[in-house]
């Protein structure tokens, strides 16, 4: 699998961060990206459409990265999918919750859209040895 062809889901409460993010991937040639604005609305989209990988902002209302992430992880059909954790700080503690969770990796904000690639290629390639 190419994995430029793989559907990226962007999960960030601001539109603008959204649109970076989308920007980045589209400079690196990711083409088929989903945006949720929420972690209620990143489980619509995953339950309703094949999602390969999951870049998820941490802080965010209604439900926050880390509980998007313990929820994917508990619901069968979703556990495996991939997951990019984004956050503002890189707290010990917070990284720390995210690997117990079951996070696949995480990146600090703000970032290049290599080091965007690069974390996705190595979750891709772990994912797929």
């Amino acid at each position: 699998m190419n994995e430029k062809n793989i559907k990226v889901l962007i999960v960030d409460d601001f539109a603008t961060m959204r649109k970076v993010v989308r920007n980045l991937l589209k400079q690196v040639g990711y083409e088929d990206i989903v945006e949720a604005e929420d972690g209620v609305m990143a489980l619509k989209a995953l339950k309703s459409q094949k999602i390969d990988v999951i870049v998820s902002d941490w802080n965010m209302p209604n439900m926050t990265g880390l509980e998007l992430l313990k929820a994917v992880r508990a619901d069968e059909e979703l556990a495996k999918t991939p997951f990019l954790m984004v956050t503002a700080e890189a707290l010990q503690d917070n990284v720390v919750a995210a690997v117990k969770a079951g996070v696949n990796n995480y990146i600090v904000k703000p970032f290049t859209a290599e080091v965007l690639n690069d974390k996705i290629k190595k979750i891709m390639e772990s994912i797929n040895k």
